[in-house]
């Protein structure tokens, strides 16, 4: 199964690939870090998969380019895989081929509790008790394949089956705009707020908040889209305190962020944190404990941990 893509253009062209083998923890980079094409004016679409589920750490690149890649490019898709630096990449020339179809192949479709989250190609597929969310494979990250995000899926369902109700969310790192508008279909007469520090994201999110029927704006039942590097945003400033926050980033920026996104919680909120290894979690933990949440469940997909975190009441907020 693909673990992600970058994706441009949906014209049928004469495509080339190019294929490397890699490692997981090099997969699942290429799924989390912006791609090294991504000032390319026609980015190559990377798609990284697991060919033989007996070897779970041998995996494999493919690089689709429009044109033949140039040495240099050659040599920037070899830095995603420093494992198979003395392996010749194979090369080949493709048939014509349709690019939004060939992104979407092996995307299966994602059930997380309630949630079924879909490429156009599985429209078909919706099950008649899911909320369906289309999620196109694209140029941010967060289509719901990812371990991350679908953890953070069922920790929303989680809290839903707990008669939890929120009234301000804010899907901090938004990436595709998902957990938004999960959020926004469990609550739906919250107000979300949706935030990147990428404006490529951002507009990536309005295409899908069109697409999936999204109402856009700063209203009850609206999900408002920022372009913002972090909580001192005057947009996210002016809209705190929330009741429900979702940071799917990385460990490092959690911690980074641990007094900001806590001063802008409110008393007995509920915090869902994503994008750390299992080995990562106690770090990120005891940052948010110094800040004064405790910890109420954690979910356990594969390498990657979602915490759930609740803030003091008697804390306050700023």
């Amino acid at each position: 199964m693909p673990l992600g893509s970058r994706f441009r253009g949906s014209t049928r062209v004469s495509s080339w690939k190019i294929t490397l083998p890699c490692t997981k923890a090099e997969a699942e980079a290429v799924e989390r870090e912006e791609s090294p094409f991504a000032a390319f004016e026609n980015p190559p679409v990377l798609m990284s998969s697991e060919p033989d589920e007996t070897k779970p750490d041998e995996w494999r690149l493919d690089g689709y380019f429009e044109t033949a890649p140039t040495p240099d490019d050659i040599a920037l898709f070899r830095t995603l895989a420093p494992s198979a630096e003395r392996i010749e990449p194979s090369i080949e020339q493709l048939a014509d081929e349709d690019w939004v179809t060939m992104s979407q192949q092996g995307l299966e479709p994602i059930r997380a509790g309630r949630f079924f989250v879909h490429t156009p190609a599985h429209r078909d597929a919706i099950p008649a008790d899911a909320i369906a969310l289309e999620i196109d494979a694209g140029r941010a990250f967060g289509t719901g394949q990812h371990e991350t995000t679908t953890g953070c899926l069922l920790a929303m369902d989680r809290l839903k089956e707990g008669a939890i109700s929120f009234d301000n969310i804010l899907d901090l790192g938004t990436g595709t705009g998902l957990l938004a508008f999960a959020a926004l279909k469990l609550w739906p007469d919250a107000k979300v707020a949706a935030s990147d520090i990428d404006p490529v994201s951002i507009d990536v999110s309005a295409e899908n908040a069109a697409i999936n029927g999204i109402p856009t704006g700063t209203g009850k039942g609206e999900v408002e889209l920022i372009v913002a590097a972090g909580m001192e945003h005057p947009r996210l400033a002016a809209r705190a305190p929330y009741d429900l926050i979702v940071a799917n980033i990385l460990a490092g920026p959690l911690i980074d962020l641990a007094p900001s996104v806590a001063a802008a919680l409110a008393p007995g909120g509920r915090l869902i944190l994503a994008g750390l290894l299992n080995t990562q979690a106690e770090a990120v933990t005891s940052a948010y404990r110094r800040q004064g949440l405790m910890g109420s469940f954690d979910i356990v997909r594969g390498d990657w941990t979602i915490l759930t975190m609740r803030k003091r009441k008697a804390l306050g907020w700023q």
